[in-house]
């Protein structure tokens, strides 16, 4: 039988500092480190432990001594319950201060390297409204409020269109506003539970795996641009065209009304068909004079205007004079090869998802962009001496891999390889740094420049400029 986990109380803790995954963190008598939930830096506290560990503790605050000047009022009625923005009772400028923080101390702690000052972290504009993709869920069995289960009434609304409660696969919260998608996507969504809902349209239930209504997703492009993807499980026409009839019709406006029927035990679309309804089968997005395609399966940056940023910071410490070859590594849709092609005399772009490629080179066509080629296949098994030979030595590499870094097979390549210049952009400051300490053989930071991708979260996106010792 599983040992239930011994609850403490530890009382006037204070909230020292913010960490990763957006906890904020406080000490225990006896040293231990306390990871909060629901907590901000500067708050004094009482707290109840969740989880013990060998070297911390997990907990929540239960009472507040003193709150953090620091803090602000969250303006999301879903917040302390939904996950998606667990730093919106904090000030912005302090969100800032601790993922510049959380940048030095990966690069430090982890990579081992001595650093240049790194430049002060590029805030967004705008703080809210500012994500261009959402998925919401549906659910028959919606997540209940502390207020509701308290409650004696008969709850006989269980339907849910929102998000998955953290660390629930199966636990909707049902959305009523959401702040990080410009409108009309909260109408959209609020429209089509309400019309599914007054119909008789079946939500999905995840445990039984039944169900017409499985997820929806919503893009939007600054050129106002609109897509929405409704993810059916069941396959029944009759119902499926009452629901997208209606929403062609209630927002004459959606650029691409597009479906999918999923009756896979996962929510992932990139192995399914997908319909066009109405309208195209994609938006469009606009960064300067370029245009990218986005389809449903497209990957493009989540927030556009501060995109727009990392890559003009990635095209500054690429240090381009017109006369360079540049590789490209994890390119996705192509979209930083295309920005910084202007400035290279060559750039060649490497993915290892085909649809991504496919779009690249779609991109880049209708760009009118000649100097840019793609290539598709697994980075380690593509990016080899080969490669290089046939296709020519690079004088700049840039890279943007995912959140797990670089395999250490295409590190070992760069330092055989030896551009003249590495521009490292990372989504995961921590990884990167493990990859950084194995560059420092050949390769000095010369400079480091954080960027918030994403207000309200503790997510930052960090840009690092090496240069080649000699």
């Amino acid at each position: 039988m599983r040992k239930k986990t011994r609850r403490r109380t530890f009382e006037h803790v204070e909230v020292i500092d913010a960490g990763a995954k957006g906890k904020s963190v406080g000490k225990a008598p006896d040293g231990k480190v306390i990871f909060l939930s629901n907590a901000v830096p500067g708050d004094v506290v009482d707290v109840m432990t969740t989880k013990k560990r060998k070297a911390y503790f997990e907990g929540v605050a239960t009472h507040f001594h003193h709150l953090s000047s620091k803090r602000t009022q969250p303006i999301c009625n879903h917040f302390g319950v939904c996950g998606g923005c667990k730093w919106q009772h904090m000030a912005y400028e302090h969100q800032l201060y601790y993922k510049q923080k959380e940048v030095e101390n990966n690069l430090k702690r982890i990579g081992g390297l001595d650093l240049p000052q790194i430049l002060p972290i590029l805030g967004s504009k705008k703080q809210y409204s500012y994500r261009n993709k959402m998925e919401f869920s549906f659910s028959s069995n919606r997540w209940l409020t502390d207020d509701e289960i308290a409650s004696e009434n008969e709850i006989k609304d269980r339907n849910a269109l929102g998000f998955h409660i953290p660390g629930s696969w199966d636990k909707i919260l049902d959305i009523e506003k959401c702040h990080l998608q410009e409108d009309p996507s909260n109408a959209i969504r609020l429209e089509i539970k309400n019309f599914a809902t007054q119909n008789g349209l079946s939500f999905f239930n995840h445990r039984k795996q039944e169900g017409l209504l499985r997820t929806l997703m919503i893009r939007t492009s600054s050129k106002g641009e609109i897509m929405v993807l409704l993810q059916f499980f069941e396959d029944e026409l009759e119902k499926r065209e009452l629901l997208l009839k209606h929403i062609e019709q209630k927002f004459p406006e959606i650029t691409a009304l597009l479906y999918v029927i999923n009756q896979k035990q996962n929510d992932t679309i990139y192995d399914q068909e997908v319909h066009c309804f109405a309208g195209r089968d994609h938006i469009f997005e606009e960064m300067e004079d370029l245009q990218f395609k986005i389809t449903a399966k497209s990957f493009y940056q989540t927030n556009s205007e501060q995109a727009h940023e990392l890559y003009k910071v990635a095209l500054d410490f690429a240090g381009l004079t017109g006369d360079e070859l540049v590789y490209d590594l994890y390119t996705g849709t192509g979209t930083i090869a295309q920005f910084v092609s202007k400035k290279a005399k060559k750039v060649i772009g490497v993915e290892s998802v085909p649809e991504a490629i496919a779009d690249a080179k779609t991109n880049a066509q209708h760009n009118h962009i000649e100097n840019v080629d793609f290539f598709v296949g697994d980075m380690k098994n593509v990016f080899t001496s080969e490669f290089i030979e046939k296709y020519g030595h690079p004088d700049v590499i840039i890279t943007d891999p995912p959140r797990d870094g670089m395999h250490k097979k295409v590190v070992g390549q760069l330092i055989k390889v030896a551009p003249e210049r590495i521009v490292y952009v990372s989504c995961n400051s921590a990884t990167q740094a493990r990859d950084l300490a194995l560059l420092k053989e050949k390769y000095a930071v010369e400079k480091v420049q954080p960027v918030d991708m994403f207000p309200q979260t503790h997510h930052v996106e960090n840009v690092v400029l090496l240069t080649r010792q000699v």
